[in-house]
């Protein structure tokens, strides 16, 4: 589950390049052998089977050629992990992150329903496939997209019909903008683009903070969601805030803020924004401004100095 990500937008970088990254934690210390392969359009699938969720998804035919790290043994899927195409998007996928139970309650996860009994019994249940997760996003998306915003609309339509088993955080970047993906709930999902001129660090913890609905559902210039998130918001009451607000905060809607978050997730937000604006606020001692269990950490910030790699 631990992974970081960190996006800079080309305003904020040293040479006004785009940068999207992510490592990927192991708290055990135990980790998956990984390999850099180059996909060729006639190495592409055109039907895709989830090894670990049983789902099959038809693709295009016209697929581009891509990287991607896959893991070295297949046996439990692809795990594409991250990669670039050959139009120069860049997809980084995925960041694991938290939701809460009224969420769950109102979109569950998608997962697989295995058979029961034996098939020609009366009482006999056939499988019924799980939706689409970190295993395949990659596959599924980069090879197919010339665009980040691209990125967003293809696997926001992917989710929206087949669902996932779980909340994952996705970045799409091309030459000129960066988009982030959040999912909510089993078929749900909102992404942002990261203002040229800033960064967003992205601990496993559901993290946009701010969201334009007005824009989602008309010009999309920097936001955009799921077709019915207005109707699964109201209809769920998962808007906590006492008056009306504009603009919207997922992370209190969608969010979590536990105390696994505030020992897990919120230093890491903390660490990073702390080395790259220390003198903008107070980070330490009584008085600090936003201390590593802060829930309202922001999602986005302009750096003190352009950052490099």
């Amino acid at each position: 589950m631990a992974c970081t990500t960190i996006l800079v937008g080309r305003k904020a970088s040293y040479d006004g390049s785009t940068l999207i990254a992510r490592n990927e934690d192991s708290a055990n210390g135990e980790f998956n052998p990984k390999r850099l392969v180059v996909v060729k359009p006639e190495d592409q699938p055109r039907v895709y089977k989830s090894v670990l969720s049983h789902v099959t998804v038809e693709l295009p035919d016209n697929p581009m050629q891509y990287t991607s790290v896959p893991n070295a043994d297949l046996r439990e899927g692809i795990w594409g992990e991250a990669g670039v195409n050959e139009a120069n998007v860049a997809m980084s996928a995925t960041e694991t992150l938290t939701s809460n139970e009224r969420v769950l309650g109102a979109d569950p996860m998608v997962e697989l329903q295995k058979a029961q009994g034996k098939e020609g019994d009366a009482d006999y249940k056939p499988e019924v496939p799980g939706g689409i997760g970190e295993e395949d996003f990659l596959t599924l998306v980069l090879p197919y997209i010339r665009s980040a915003r691209e990125g967003v609309e293809r696997l926001g339509a992917l989710l929206e019909k087949y669902g996932t088993y779980e909340m994952n955080g996705v970045a799409f970047s091309d030459v000129n903008e960066i988009w982030w993906f959040e999912t909510v709930g089993g078929h749900h999902w909102i992404a942002k683009r990261v203002p040229d001129e800033a960064y967003v660090v992205m601990p496993n913890q559901l993290g946009i903070d701010e969201f334009d609905l007005d824009d989602a559902f008309d010009a999309q210039e920097e936001h955009m969601c799921s077709a019915d998130l207005l109707e699964f918001i109201e209809e769920n009451h998962l808007d906590l805030s006492v008056e009306n607000a504009s603009p919207f905060n997922p992370r209190d809607a969608f969010g979590s803020h536990s105390d696994a978050d505030h020992v897990y997730n919120t230093p890491r937000a903390w660490f990073m924004e702390r080395f790259l604006n220390p003198y903008d606020e107070v980070w330490d001692g009584k008085d600090a401004d936003h201390r590593p269990d802060s829930n309202d950490i922001p999602w986005a910030r302009q750096p003190e100095r352009k950052v490099t790699v």
